[in-house]
């Protein structure tokens, strides 16, 4: 199942392995739903909403980048996050990428999911899900890895069921994995 299926998390395995093991299962899933399409396709919407795969691209590359930038260590964002005007427009992710090529878009996401597994992989080595991260609470109290990666989960499992729609909308593409030794065909250029 691995060898074709290299995103699958393992069938029995350590506590690291699984959730680690869910969170890139989701990241693979969701890049299936984003990937291979033009700007019309990253910009397609269903219904009422505003959503696009091309803005859940960029807000969940800005996810990555808080979760293991910000949060894990204290290191503030860098571009293209620090140049948005966030008080005037709190959805500035999900709004900007309209003006990017497909190719940003899958820059971008693709570059803040390499640096979240470096990060990740290296914080997992020095000290394991029960050391606490810079995130804290108002009364001080520190946030542990562990919930960072539920958190990101978590994020990661309401946008690609968004994504799930979007695609559909776009090409009629459906499933809930992608097939046998996928890869992605838009990659960062």
């Amino acid at each position: 199942m691995a060898d074709n299926n290299p995103w699958e998390p393992p069938l029995a395995g350590t506590e690291a392995e699984h959730l680690v093991g869910a969170l890139e299962r989701l990241r693979t899933t969701f890049r299936w739903k984003a990937d291979d399409l033009d700007s019309a396709g990253l910009r397609t919407r269903v219904g009422a909403s505003s959503l696009t795969l091309g803005g859940l691209l960029k807000h969940l590359a800005r996810a990555e980048d808080e979760m293991f930038g910000v949060k894990l260590g204290g290191t503030p964002l860098g571009a293209p996050w620090d140049a948005a005007d966030w008080d005037a427009d709190p959805d500035w992710d999900f709004n900007s990428a309209a003006d990017d090529t497909p190719e940003q878009l899958y820059a971008l996401w693709d570059g803040a999911v390499e640096r979240s597994r470096a990060t990740l992989d290296a914080a997992l080595a020095d000290g394991g899900f029960d050391q606490l991260v810079h995130l804290s609470s108002p009364d001080g109290r520190r946030a542990g890895l562990r919930r960072l990666v539920c958190d990101l989960i978590e994020e990661y499992g309401r946008h690609t069921g968004h994504a799930d729609l979007l695609r559909e909308a776009v090409d009629g593409l459906v499933g809930e994995d992608p097939p046998a030794g996928w890869h992605t065909r838009a990659t960062a250029g």
